[in-house]
């Protein structure tokens, strides 16, 4: 009798200890796994039913807030700028889920972020009101309506980076949407507005500026330019043969300049001419050393961008291809061929420049504040990568101060300022017109921003656009409104 009361108290003794493994498991071990399961219809009820904080430009324009709802869900989210930075801030949805900074920093805005509570904080808990976050972004509303006002209904992307900082002052893509219908409570008529988005041909819930892939065209001939003068294959005094094409090899195809034109010179000469015959010399001479600098600039990698979801990576020629592959490699010289970027890449390439070669992490978020509106978090400026040598970068920065002073850069001239910048037009397939492309940084002496253009297709000029008669006075545009001109 004694030995089977024995095995019955072990048993259920076996299975207390499993029960409190299991209890152990869920509450601790598995606790944040299970807390931010999008299964979780606690976490969801929690998530939509609670207060969220503000989100807010650098010049405090309110971008998103939630006020009281009569449902419920208790509390419903506008969104004020409407088009005007949605495919930054992003949304919070019932029905579609959230994204942009609504998703990003989610447990902030809801006051769930891990930092130490203060004691006015933990005062306002026990009080019942929610320590709620406010997130105030880098970008200014007053660069984002530039960046609209200059694209002109023209679709396509304009970026601006502090280049010292890495903080993104505007983020704009052409077309754009209004989020507001997709964080209503009515799910049909949710469902409706986000069906109605996903079927338009123009794609605007697609952010350009960081998500879609172009060839840069002869933007990229920065890289090219580093990368000829990192590995001393080129100096700015060495001279190109004036020729209007070249022969590629392992190919009967040739590579020819802008309209056919004669072309070549000086380094500077063939950069400020923007020569494709000149880079894609540089682009077969580099060979597979050519895609080190590539990566140095980030260009194969998606960028540290603080929004979810985020950035894409573009992509360049890889080392082994070069046996077998030696055309891509002359084209990647132009920004053809292999090479594929983000306006936003090219925007971290320029500012890589300006910042004598150093690319800074890219961030939208400048800091997080209470619901009292004390600061908790900074973003910090941190170097993500180094692209070029202080010294390359300076030889740069003159060719492109001489590409916009007499080269094919002139239309992006600001009185009294000296600015830095380099042209692209973009061959982007068999009956497609070409993209407009324009890049810069100003002052040239002393840069404050660094502002990457795209123009799809050429925008209002179609096949007869050029980067210098269509992005570069968007570009100086933007750039002029920035710094007061």
């Amino acid at each position: 009798m004694n030995r089977s009361i024995r095995r019955v108290a072990a048993g259920i003794s076996v299975l207390f200890c499993l029960l409190i493994a299991q209890l152990t498991y869920l509450q601790v071990i598995a606790a944040d796994r299970l807390a931010t399961d999008p299964r979780n219809a606690r976490t969801f009820l929690r998530d939509f039913t609670t207060e969220r904080g503000d989100i807010i430009s650098a010049d405090g324009v309110v971008l998103a807030r939630s006020v009281p709802s009569d449902d419920e869900y208790r509390w419903q989210r506008e969104y004020p700028t409407g088009a005007l930075f949605a495919q930054v801030v992003g949304y919070q949805s019932v029905v579609v889920g959230s994204t942009g900074v609504e998703r990003t920093y989610n447990d902030v805005l809801l006051g769930r972020r891990s930092l130490r509570l203060r004691l006015e904080e933990l005062g306002d808990v026990l009080l019942g009101r929610p320590p709620v976050g406010t997130v105030v972004l880098s970008l200014r509303s007053d660069a984002q309506l530039a960046a609209r006002e200059a694209l002109a209904g023209q679709r396509g992307s304009v970026v601006v980076i502090e280049p010292a900082t890495g903080a993104i002052v505007a983020m704009y893509s052409n077309p754009s949407f209004d989020p507001t219908p997709l964080a209503g409570h009515d799910p049909k008529q949710v469902q409706a507005a986000f069906d109605l988005l996903r079927a338009d041909p123009a794609n605007p819930a697609l952010p350009r500026a960081y998500r879609e892939r172009y060839p840069p065209g002869s933007t990229f001939k920065i890289v090219t330019t580093a990368a000829a003068l990192a590995e001393g294959i080129a100096t700015p005094g060495r001279t190109f043969p004036e020729v209007t094409s070249i022969p590629l090899p392992q190919s009967r195809n040739r590579i020819q300049n802008f309209g056919g034109r004669a072309c070549g010179g000086t380094l500077e000469q063939g950069f400020v001419r923007s020569c494709n015959t000149t880079f894609a010399a540089l682009g077969l001479e580099l060979g597979p050393a050519f895609p080190t600098t590539i990566d140095a600039f980030g260009i194969t990698t998606a960028p540290p961008l603080d929004l979810d979801p985020s950035a894409v990576a573009g992509s360049g020629p890889r080392p082994e291809q070069w046996k077998l592959e030696q055309p891509a490699f002359a084209l990647a010289g132009i920004g053809q061929g292999p090479v594929a970027v983000t306006p936003l890449h090219m925007a971290l390439a320029a500012a890589a420049i300006a910042n004598g070669g150093v690319v800074m992490h890219p961030h939208v978020v400048a800091e997080i504040r209470d619901a009292d509106g004390r600061v908790l978090r900074r973003t910090e400026p941190q170097g993500w990568r180094r692209a070029a040598s202080p010294e390359h970068a300076a030889t740069i920065t003159g060719f492109m101060v001489a590409t916009v002073e007499r080269g094919t850069g002139t239309a992006a001239r600001i009185p009294g300022v000296a600015v830095a910048g380099k042209t692209g037009t973009a061959q982007c397939g068999q009956g497609c017109p070409p993209h407009a492309w324009f890049v810069a940084f100003a002052p040239a002496d002393a840069p404050r921003y660094a502002v990457a253009v795209l123009v799809e297709n050429g925008g209002t000029l179609r096949d007869e656009a050029t980067g210098g008669r269509v992005a570069a006075p968007v570009a100086a545009q933007v750039l002029r409104s920035l710094l007061g001109r």
